[in-house]
């Protein structure tokens, strides 16, 4: 059983004293690692690409991987180099972006580079539109979490998590693919990752929470528009 004690903050905000075994925060940290939020939409547009039956039926195998180097280029590559050179220069003051005063510009910067991958998605009409559509929620979620960022620091972890959750619901709507096992899989991912979030992280139940379900959220308002 995990031993967690919580204690107040001058400025009202909860923080934790970790006694967790050291196994435990290792995998903690490794969910974390693996199932970072950059990483989410690669492992969404493989499974899209590669897993799923018919979006992408018209494309060979050299077609769907370039399209998943595509976006891991511009969703996962960009971002990460930004936050290195900003590391690198002195504007924030860690890679792991712990204070919402470092996760200003890595927000902005990562905000651009997905409504690039967007509007490059929107202009190809061969490329299918629950893509589009999840590019565009990626997009919108960076934009609120910017918003949500000025009052407090909301689970980056637990956006990424809700967007894929949100994405396989609109699958699951549109009954192109029995999505029982994804689903499932989508929510033992998802449990294991806030988990570990409040672990190894400094977050709060409200800020986990929260981005949870504004990451679902966006997903389905982009669904919405797009599907």
């Amino acid at each position: 059983m995990v031993n967690r004690e919580w204690s107040i903050e001058d400025n009202g905000a909860k923080v934790t004293s970790d006694k967790q075994p050291a196994v435990i925060r290792f995998f903690a940290h490794l969910i974390s690692y693996v199932f970072h939020p950059l990483f989410i939409p690669l492992y969404v547009t493989y499974f899209l690409a590669f897993i799923h039956p018919s979006y992408f039926a018209g494309y060979g195998s050299g077609q769907k991987a370039f399209l998943v180097a595509r976006i891991a280029i511009n969703m996962v590559g960009f971002p990460l180099i930004t936050v290195l050179l900003l590391k690198g220069l002195g504007f924030i003051d860690s890679v792991f972006l712990k204070t919402q005063k470092d996760r200003i510009i890595p927000y902005i910067a990562c905000g651009i580079f997905f409504f690039w991958a967007y509007l490059v998605f929107r202009n190809q009409p061969e490329i299918p539109s629950i893509l589009t559509a999840f590019t565009f929620a990626v997009f919108i979620s960076s934009s609120a979490a910017l918003m949500a960022n000025i009052y407090f620091k909301i689970s980056m972890h637990a956006i990424g998590v809700g967007g894929m959750i949100g994405l396989f619901l609109l699958i699951m709507q549109q009954n192109t693919m029995l999505m029982t096992v994804p689903l499932s899989v989508a929510f033992l991912i998802t449990g294991a990752v806030c988990t570990s979030r409040m672990i190894v992280s400094d977050h709060t139940p409200k800020e986990i929470y929260t981005g949870l379900l504004m990451g679902i959220a966006c997903q389905l308002v982009a669904g919405i528009i797009y599907l």
